[in-house]
């Protein structure tokens, strides 16, 4: 027998901080194969630190295997890893082959017992005294054989069925602490049931509060429902048909049951935005409360991962006598539920006290637990009891779909801010699908699409003569976003940049704020400080004739990419010249030997 002491999950946290796993290889036709495999198994899991869901994964895929070899080999009481006869490579190809058609098309659960297996063998192989024969190294050292497989993604709830939704948990929420409340003051009048009589409903629930007696003992002094006449107290009658219905009735009265719990998962998943299981392993150790709001540590079982939040607690706006409706506040859901669970968890010692804290009836005993999809008590069962319907599939976890969709609203795509909460690969993987892929793609053409608006409309202003003229008016040039002294330098041409003027070579959307513009004249014409005088003309055009001999020189991608931009404005304000004002300034170009004022930078080629 083989024992190893894991930190206990799920259920069984409740009750120990820690859970013994055992496995008996001599329960397998394979022992000997049994006690090879679980050395390594005990070892891994105390190595690794392995929680008890993860040591009882690696028991499942072994039993299978191990079931497989005993049923299928020759000879199953001498397989060994160490030995080549009987032949164990055959019994694994043969196991891994027929494994998928074991479980659902796509599942997944084949390459996960596949890959512990092969990964219990390869930690033995790893030591050099625990030898593995065969060919077992092979399958070690390749691929796994058997396809990882995949999940159907889900898609998020319409904004009208999560309102819907919501709406329905705070209604439900609402009702249950109505009902508790009132059964825990009913309690509190009670006495004990030696004295006061088994016949009141407040004595009854004054025991189970004050754990008088166990409810085992309990349901057998309880009147028969059946039999009691009507006058007698409402609490012990109505629908429960018989002790241990009305037993379960009176609990319910008390502490909060399987099905209350869907409610509050519902508002806390919609305040917070984390996944079902995120919220459901919360304890009080998890919050930390503050004037604001409220920090939680939220763990991820299967990435092996804490992360801390805080949500803010904002208060009302000031004067509003009609809100909308009640805020998501997680604070105050959170405190809600430690209220409601702490005496149930005092009473039966449980530390800390969880959020999700469930009370039922084992038989006749009281019990408690974590959320369960039991018969009838499901998240579908609770949408028909509540009279709410939603397209698609009852599945709570769309509402964590939801959230990632307003996530990607609210932050335009960017999938550095909508996988806060996870890595890029997992939200590739599980949320970039559908209305989250669509948004993102939206926003990216969007984006796109203003860049180049942007780079065309960032030009500069193009002034002709009649237009030069009237910047004397003080009115025309604020128009222009021009002072006084901005049109007396650009008159004396002490902003000429060489093919324009500029109103701030100090403030380039090129450079650092306070830095002579690093451009000038190469992006002048893409500038939206520039401005194209008359005066300009004949720098225009031998900057048009050095365009069109890089055009030769370069390809025309590259071209595109480096002046096609450049190029598009210089041709638009040519076009605005006429040929007369074109043809002068060719002649002045010739007459006075104006040359293209360039940096020498500009004019030197480099390799790559």
């Amino acid at each position: 027998m083989r024992r190893v002491t894991v930190p206990a999950t799920g259920q069984a946290a409740l009750r120990s901080a820690t859970a013994v796993l055992s496995f008996d290889p001599a329960s397998f036709a394979c022992a000997r194969l049994a006690a090879e495999l679980a050395d390594e198994w005990v070892e891994l899991v105390q190595a690794g630190r392995l929680r008890e869901s993860a040591g009882r994964m690696y028991l499942t895929a072994m039993k299978d295997f191990l079931t497989h070899v005993g049923s299928t080999v020759a000879g199953a009481g001498s397989a060994s890893l160490a030995r080549g006869e009987p032949d164990l490579h055959h019994a694994v190809t043969e196991w891994i082959r027929i494994l998928p058609s074991r479980h659902a098309p796509g599942s997944r659960t084949p390459g996960w017992h596949a890959g512990r297996v092969r990964a219990l063998i390869a930690r033995r192989a790893e030591h050099p005294d625990r030898p593995v024969a065969g060919h077992l190294n092979g399958w070690v050292a390749g691929v796994l054989g058997v396809r990882r497989g995949g999940s159907i993604e889900l898609d998020e709830f319409s904004r009208a069925d999560k309102q819907k939704l919501v709406r329905a948990a705070q209604a439900a929420r609402r009702a249950t602490e109505v009902r508790i409340r009132a059964g825990r003051a009913l309690a509190a009048t009670g006495a004990d049931p030696e004295i006061g009589g088994w016949t009141q409903a407040g004595n009854v629930l004054w025991a189970i509060t004050h754990n008088a007696r166990s409810c085992s003992e309990i349901v057998s002094f309880l009147p028969d429902p059946a039999g009691m006449p009507s006058h007698q107290d409402s609490g012990l009658q109505g629908s429960r048909r018989d002790r241990r219905g009305v037993l379960r009735h009176l609990v319910g009265q008390l502490f909060l049951t399987n099905m209350d719990l869907h409610a509050y998962k519902i508002l806390l998943m919609a305040a917070t935005g984390r996944a079902p299981e995120e919220i459901t392993g919360l304890t009080e150790d998890d919050i930390e409360f503050s004037p604001r709001g409220v920090t939680i540590t939220f763990g991820k079982n299967r990435a092996h991962a804490r992360m801390r939040q805080a949500f803010s607690s904002e208060p009302a706006a000031a004067g509003l006598l009609h809100p909308s409706g009640p805020r998501l506040d997680a604070a105050e859901i959170i405190r809600s539920l430690l209220e409601l669970n702490r005496p149930l968890a005092e009473q039966m010692g449980t530390s800390p006290v969880p959020l999700f804290l469930r009370a039922s009836l084992d038989g006749v005993s009281l019990s408690v637990g974590l959320p369960t999809r039991r018969k009838g008590q499901t998240f579908t069962d609770w949408l028909a009891i509540n009279n709410v319907t939603v397209d698609g599939d009852a599945d709570i976890r769309r509402l964590r779909k939801s959230t990632k969709v307003e996530k990607a609203i609210a932050f335009r795509g960017r999938i550095s801010d909508i996988a806060d909460d996870h890595s890029a690969q997992t939200f590739r993987g599980h949320y970039a699908h559908g209305t989250t892929l669509r948004v993102i793609a939206g926003d990216v053409v969007t984006a796109a699409q203003r860049h180049w608006l942007h780079k065309a409309l960032a030009g500069p202003i193009v002034l002709d003569e009649q237009a030069t003229q009237s910047l004397a008016d003080p009115q025309a040039a604020a128009v222009l976003g021009l002072s006084p002294a901005d049109v007396e330098a650009l008159r004396a041409g002490q902003l000429d940049m060489g093919v324009t003027d500029c109103t701030d070579p100090f403030a380039s959307p090129f450079g650092r704020p306070g830095q002579l513009c690093p451009v000038a004249p190469l992006r002048c014409l893409e500038c939206r400080n520039a401005f194209v005088l008359p005066s300009n003309l004949p720098q225009l055009l031998l900057f048009a004739d050095h365009l069109d001999k890089l055009a030769l020189r370069l390809s025309p991608q590259h071209f595109h990419a480096l002046w096609g931009q450049s190029r598009t404005n210089l041709i638009d304000v040519l076009k605005s010249r006429t040929p007369a004002e074109i043809a002068q300034a060719r002649r002045q170009i010739a007459e006075d030997g104006i040359t293209l004022h360039l940096p020498l930078a500009s004019t030197v080629e480099f390799d790559a």
